[in-house]
């Protein structure tokens, strides 16, 4: 199989309410409260309209997740580090908020697993319709 039909072939499903005390346990482990701060701390960074709120969850197919926040968009998202500044939708500002930080984890805890679930997400991006902002927003 090559590697755009594996891309096609990732699955986004937003995960029940009575199924969300499990994901950041399953996904974090004992760093969960770190990992959620961290993807938190992401957004506030990204968008300057981000005040908190409620998150969705998204599990992918291929063994990863990203968080999502409920916001209406576009949203303004500028990203400091690479100069990147532009508009997405608030799922889309999710998996950079989510790259950013699982990205952050694997670098303070050397924890490979972190690695593994950037990797996972990044390999999702191209099949998602905002890919082209997503990847100039984590380059």
């Amino acid at each position: 199989m090559n590697q755009d039909a594996e891309t096609r072939s990732i699955v986004a499903t937003l995960v029940r309410e009575d199924h969300r005390m499990e994901i950041l346990p399953r996904y974090f482990g004992r760093h969960m409260i770190r990992g959620e701060i961290a993807v938190y701390a992401a957004m506030e960074s990204l968008c300057d309209t981000y005040r908190g709120g409620f998150w969705d969850y998204v599990e992918l197919s291929n063994g990863t997740f990203y968080m999502a926040p409920r916001m209406e968009g576009p949203l303004n998202i500028r990203c400091d580090s690479n100069g990147y500044a532009g508009e997405m939708s608030a799922d889309a500002a999710g998996i950079v908020a989510t790259l950013f930080a699982l990205n952050a984890m694997a670098w303070s805890s050397e924890n490979e697993t972190f690695t593994e679930l950037y990797h996972r997400l990044v390999a999702f991006v191209p099949s998602h319709a905002e890919a082209r902002e997503i990847f100039a927003a984590i380059d």
